[in-house]
């Protein structure tokens, strides 16, 4: 069966990397539909916007996207084009596999390294709720701030003092809760870790934390074990003892930072995926950024791409397909001869190759 699958080609490197994505995939024998879509600063310059409503309605109509990088360009109205697809889409889950390739040069090599952060895309800190400093309170911050403090007590030293609302409801928690049980189930997975900061912040983050332990419940039979860490000791025995953790849930900040402490672990954001899913649809893209330095100049590594791509047959149900892809980029990897200069020992080494004949490399070993 086809799968239609919108291709966004991104800007910097980003066009570049979806080539040797789109290859490799199309190298398993899946039968891909791709309907290519542009985003980003190039179109900018073109349409006026780095979003136009092209890819929106293109995704609305497939329910999957492969995105290469993006820059956000300065001064226009997006925050960010990321967060403005995960809020357009409801992608309301990150998901970020963080696993060890033995050939990647790390400092922890001799730990098994495997984990899955799932981070809430939504809510908490990154909802934007900001206070700014020498201005009143408006009447819906003060219900944001739903008596933990009163408007008095925002108001006072207001001319020095910038207040963020941080909010994290029940709906929320539950779903992403859900999703990294889901996750495990379907993925073999033994063990859901909920972070948190609960002792500190007991309305937000121990709201989270109650929850999380209602949604353990349900999912008591299913033999995955439950347990939750705070935050700053979480780092702490990431850094330590990694092989100890799986899949570890968290809100959006903590997400976000942990997210990069794990890729950290296994080689940095060149070998690290990721997807944002939602109720409508999955986003699938590499977690650095667009690089526009080295636009044109074939050098940048695409593993975290292809591996993004590698997470987007999953999700289409091809996960044979799937597995072979991940074996040969593995294989690539460990024979550290057809790998891009990061992946060398030295960065100057002159047998390394560029994007596209990494790409080649990948496809040649599906093919044997």
């Amino acid at each position: 069966m086809a799968h239609d699958v919108t291709l966004i080609t991104g800007d910097g490197v980003g066009p570049e990397l979806a080539e040797a994505a789109r290859r490799c995939v199309d190298a398993t024998g899946v039968e891909i539909n791709w309907d290519v879509q542009e985003a980003g600063i190039d179109v900018m310059q073109r349409v006026g916007t780095p979003l136009p409503d092209a890819v929106m309605q293109s995704i609305a109509r497939t329910h999957c996207a492969l995105k290469a990088p993006i820059t956000t360009p300065v001064g226009t109205g997006f925050r960010s084009i990321n967060v403005h697809l995960r809020q357009e889409l409801g992608l309301f889950a990150c998901i970020r596999p963080c696993k060890y390739y033995p050939g990647v040069r790390t400092f922890f090599s001799d730990h098994d390294v495997d984990l899955v952060i799932v981070r809430e895309n939504t809510e908490d800190l990154y909802a934007g709720i900001e206070f700014e400093a020498g201005q009143p309170a408006t009447a819906e911050l003060v219900d944001y701030i739903n008596g933990v403090a009163t408007e008095r007590q925002i108001r006072t030293g207001r001319d020095e003092t910038g207040v963020s609302i941080k909010p994290i409801s029940v709906s929320g928690s539950e779903r992403i809760v859900r999703c990294a049980f889901e996750y495990a189930r379907d993925n073999g997975r033994k063990k859901v870790t909920a972070v948190h900061k609960a002792n500190i912040m007991k309305y937000s983050d121990g709201l989270f934390l109650h929850t999380a332990r209602k949604v353990a419940e349900e999912f008591a039979q299913s033999g995955i074990e439950f347990e939750d860490r705070i935050v700053d000791n979480m780092c702490m025995q990431l850094v330590q003892k990694p092989e100890l953790y799986d899949v570890l849930v968290l809100p959006n900040l903590y997400g976000d930072i942990l997210s990069d402490l794990a890729a950290g672990l296994v080689g940095g954001l060149g070998v690290a995926p990721g997807l944002n899913v939602g109720p409508n649809g999955a986003v699938f893209e590499a977690t650095h950024g667009s690089a526009p330095k080295y636009k044109g100049q074939n050098k940048v590594n695409p593993t975290a791409l292809i591996l993004s791509a590698m997470l987007m047959l999953r999700h289409l149900a091809e996960r044979d397909a799937a597995e072979r892809l991940e074996a040969a980029v593995a294989a690539v990897i460990a024979e550290g001869k057809d790998v891009t200069y990061d992946m060398k020992p030295h960065r100057d080494d002159p047998t390394a190759v560029g994007t596209r004949e990494m790409a080649t490399a990948i496809c040649r070993k599906l093919q044997q």
